[in-house]
């Protein structure tokens, strides 16, 4: 099975361009995972013959937002956290809002895994959600596919809006306590991995550098590539054994993000 991570910023923008259309042609999915999709499913004119499509909107309108797109119909869907983790955490909003309706989560259950999708919130320039992020979201994130993975293996996937280690970062020693590269940040995916969930692309390409999947729009960043590695595939460890390739796509245009992908032989 192919799983692709796409962070479109904006679904509506890249159907517009015909990037996303080029795309599906090409790489044929099996399993799709969008985030900032911004938009409401029934904003969207979008023609996906063979796919069942799932998504999770935000609350407040042209903002955030996940979708999954499948091949094969889940088991199960589930929008979001639990009420009991969203309480556990006081996911209750801050100043920018409420996240836990921003549309920021889809889990898909299949027959022999989960599927998780996620749009981690950005911890803001000056680090107003920073706070947030390091003491609320992870932790409730890392419980909530924890949860799930009572039942079965979990893959999730997403923009976590960090980079994890300095070679994730084309100039780690400039960006060191900035947002997508503080300690807090860091830690939180440090937690994914003591947690036994493998970053798929590093377990594969160790020592591979120069490998981004977002590039600012200021200063020609993207063909000079200048870029951040902050989306990802993570697996349970139960399951990583069978992911056989997984990937970057660069050359995948029409967002600031690229798409990334593992293969899966289940």
């Amino acid at each position: 099975m192919k799983l692709y991570s796409w962070n479109v910023n904006g679904i509506r923008a890249v159907l517009n361009k015909g990037t996303f259309q080029s795309f599906i042609a090409d790489h044929q999915p099996d399993i799709l995972c969008l985030q900032e999709t911004k938009a409401k499913q029934d904003q969207v004119e979008i023609d996906l013959p063979g796919y069942e499509q799932y998504w999770n909107s935000a609350d407040k309108a042209g903002y955030s937002g996940t979708a999954i797109f499948s091949k094969t119909k889940p088991l199960t869907v589930i929008n979001g956290f639990t009420d009991d983790i969203a309480k556990k955490y006081k996911l209750a909003g801050d100043s920018y809002g409420d996240p836990s309706k921003e549309g920021r989560v889809i889990s898909a259950e299949f027959e022999k895994f989960w599927v998780v999708t996620v749009y981690t919130p950005n911890s803001k320039g000056d680090l107003s959600r920073l706070e947030l992020r390091h003491k609320q979201w992870d932790p409730a994130f890392l419980e909530h596919v924890q949860d799930l993975e009572k039942t079965k293996p979990v893959v999730f996937c997403g923009d976590l809006n960090v980079a994890h280690s300095e070679i994730d970062l084309a100039n780690p020693k400039a960006n060191i306590g900035k947002h997508g590269f503080t300690n807090e940040e860091r830690e939180g995916f440090d937690t994914f991995e003591k947690a036994d969930f493998i970053d798929t692309f590093r377990a594969s390409h160790p020592d591979t550098a120069d490998a981004y999947t977002w590039w600012t729009h200021w200063a020609n960043a993207r063909a000079r590539n200048i870029g951040w590695r902050i989306d990802y595939w993570l697996a349970s460890k139960s399951i990583a054994g069978m992911v056989v390739d997984a990937a970057i796509h660069p050359d995948i245009l029409g967002s600031d993000h690229c798409p990334v992908s593992i293969e899966l032989k289940v």
